[in-house]
């Protein structure tokens, strides 16, 4: 007896990433404001609330010399990597305090970070804490402070509450992205302060953009086995280069796919990963501002993991609430050589760091 025929599936198979040239994919360069004492950091368009403080850092302004050319001016390394001297990454903290707060003395409380979706609640007595939190994220509603993620490639979010002035910091590399840490965080924040999604505005920072960010197969598996949005994710880039493209064959490598300098190759778009999850979570799309910029192609401006080979410094992401009473300062004074400023709490808390995941 002949078995019958086996009926066709009418599922369609999921669509691939579309095909682009890495111009297409470039953000545009951010616009940076050089404070009083130096450095230069990214304001948020449209946060003006009197009570927020946030921004990202760049590599541009402090005293490291670590990771710059010998006749360059120093940077502003402020992760406690091997190359840098502890002193300058302290100084370094104190001056991003001062430019984003007008005062050197605000503390910054940064993580231990591990590439995870661990959220945690902060209060102003972390700052006392022996060691950092290990985490990826964290939320507070106490004033006075600075909460912060290190990045170097992976992409910064930052969250408020306009209406109950509840702020947050997640590190969202691919790792954090595939985990839902975003997803994790804002539901935190509605779970611990009864926070709603149309009273939060979120902030994606600067990170290694769709145009740089080559990555194998296994990512895009792994990512379309979770989101139903996963190939909007994902490019197919193609190298612009006229050489490469009118000889291609003295390029050839036995390199994997993504792997090799000639194209195509998978591109992610962590930025529009991390979108997507802020709008899932019930945020609008206004709400929601792109600061824009690239590590690996703008390393001018921003510290680049990937593209130094892991020799690189840090940058931060850093977001906090004024302390009632508090006049916002329109030209901070660089004082970083008093007593009262090198036995601050800011010192104390961070000499205890180790290097975070970027």
């Amino acid at each position: 007896m002949r078995n019958p025929r086996r009926p066709r599936s009418d599922r369609a198979r999921p669509p691939r990433p579309d095909r682009r040239a890495p111009e297409e994919l470039a953000p545009p360069r951010p616009t940076s404001r050089r404070a009083a004492n130096g450095v230069e950091w990214l304001p948020i368009p449209g946060w003006d609330l009197p009570w927020l403080w946030a921004g990202f850092s760049t590599r541009k302004g402090g005293v490291s010399r670590a990771y710059c050319a010998g006749n360059a001016p120093g940077e502003l390394n402020l992760g406690f990597t091997e190359g840098d001297h502890r002193a300058n990454v302290l100084r370094n903290r104190r001056l991003l305090a001062e430019a984003v707060t007008g005062n050197a003395r605000t503390p910054i409380l940064a993580l231990r970070q591990f590439h995870s979706n661990l959220v945690v609640d902060a209060t102003p007595s972390d700052a006392l804490r022996p060691a950092p939190r290990r985490a990826d994220g964290q939320i507070t509603a106490g004033p006075g402070l600075l909460l912060a993620v290190e990045t170097a490639d992976c992409i910064p979010v930052l969250v408020a509450d306009r209406r109950q002035r509840i702020v947050a910091a997640f590190h969202a590399g691919w790792r954090g992205a595939a985990k839902r840490i975003v997803e994790t965080g804002v539901g935190r924040m509605r779970l611990l302060y009864g926070s709603r999604p149309r009273d939060l505005i979120a902030a994606i920072g600067p990170g290694a953009s769709a145009c740089c960010y080559a990555v194998g197969e296994e990512l895009f598996s792994e990512f379309e086995s979770q989101f139903s949005y996963a190939p909007d994710l994902f490019h197919e880039v193609f190298s612009s280069d006229p050489i490469k493209t009118k000889y291609p064959m003295l390029f050839l490598t036995q390199r994997a796919p993504g792997h090799s300098p000639l194209g195509p190759s998978l591109h992610a778009d962590l930025v529009q990963a991390n979108r997507r999850q802020l709008l899932d979570c019930g945020l609008s799309p206004r709400s929601i501002q792109i600061v824009g910029g690239c590590t690996q192609c703008q390393q001018d401006l921003f510290f680049s993991h990937r593209a130094s080979h892991g020799h690189t410094g840090r940058m931060m992401a850093v977001i906090g609430i004024r302390e009632a009473g508090k006049a916002r300062s329109r030209r901070p004074e660089l004082r970083l050589d008093s007593a009262d400023s090198m036995a601050s709490l800011n010192d104390a808390f961070a000499a205890r760091f180790c290097s975070p995941a970027v």
